[in-house]
């Protein structure tokens, strides 16, 4: 059976995230697509607008000198406009590193991602890992 062009579209953002191609996941998304990030860290917010959503990506890299990385577990589209995706992410800080399953809310509109709800396993630790805004 064929996956859906939901989910397919998800998974090729994962493709493009986990080998840096930006020009990717930026024709991906509206240009009013926004990010919405768990928790108090300076990681943590409301990232509207594609350049915004792409540059807080790419703090993600900085933070971790590029250790940052997600692997796709599940994808689960609902056929409406909606795609629901697990996931584990990894990363080291400094003297610190973290492991942990989390998972995005897509809302799709006209094939394009229009915004990305983020959940994380434990919201205290992705906040120490992240630690607060400098």
């Amino acid at each position: 059976m064929a996956e859906h062009p939901h989910a397919a579209l998800v998974r090729k953002g994962y493709e493009a995230f986990a080998t840096g191609d930006m020009e990717t996941l930026a024709g991906m998304m509206t240009g009013d697509c926004t990010h919405h990030s768990p928790g108090e860290s300076q990681m943590s917010g409301h990232f509207k607008g594609r350049d915004n959503v792409l540059a807080h990506f790419g703090r993600l890299m900085e933070l971790t000198d590029g250790t940052f990385r997600v692997e796709v577990e599940h994808i689960f589209p609902d056929g409406r406009g909606h795609v629901m995706s697990v996931h584990k992410w990894h990363g080291d800080r400094g003297d610190r590193g973290i492991e942990m399953k989390g998972g995005l809310f897509f809302t799709i509109v006209g094939d394009k991602v229009s915004d990305v709800d983020e959940c994380v396993e434990d919201i205290d630790e992705a906040d120490a890992f992240w630690g607060k805004a400098e």
